[in-house]
């Protein structure tokens, strides 16, 4: 049996458009249960870093932070958040975590974040997941992020699954 190049482009959209679909549904499960989870869920611009060695001096920290645009889920009852995350340079020595998010100044970010139980900090819940680019399409100025969805769309899921 022949296979035509049209039953093979139409094998090929079929199995395209199934992964594409699977995809969409997983990342969808995974922003309802960051939602539901998170302890807390901003959106705002980082301000500032700072990394620094913990106390034993194994490991870099670095607390990036963000000034508050909104907050989605929960409340710090300020302006800004600090995060701390794993990785970062100190002098001439630098680390860089795998999974683990990283923030430029004066980038635009929805975080879902997450108390340590050990201490007071917070900390991007489920890994590079839990952070989120926000840029501006610059044909509609409307906000999206790094994926193209509209970030007024994401918050509105977002607010929906917390409601739910």
């Amino acid at each position: 049996m022949q296979v035509t190049k049209r039953q093979l482009l139409y094998i090929l959209i079929v199995v395209v458009g199934s992964y594409l679909t699977s995809f969409a549904q997983v990342t969808s499960t995974e922003v309802e249960s960051m939602s539901k989870n998170a302890d807390l869920i901003v959106t705002g611009k980082v301000t500032q870093q700072n990394s620094s060695w913990n106390s034993d001096n194994t490991k870099i920290y670095t607390e990036a932070t963000i000034q508050v645009e909104e907050y989605l889920k929960g409340n710090n009852n300020g302006n800004s958040v600090v995060v701390r995350y794993l990785g970062g340079e100190v002098g001439d020595v630098g680390e860089l975590y795998s999974h683990m998010p990283r923030f430029e100044n004066e980038e635009e970010v929805l975080v879902f974040l997450k108390r340590d139980n050990n201490n007071a900090d917070y900390k991007v819940f489920n890994g590079e997941d839990g952070k989120i680019n926000v840029i501006v399409d610059h044909k509609t100025g409307e906000k999206v992020t790094s994926s193209n969805v509209p970030v007024s769309s994401l918050k509105a899921q977002i607010k929906s699954y917390i409601r739910d």
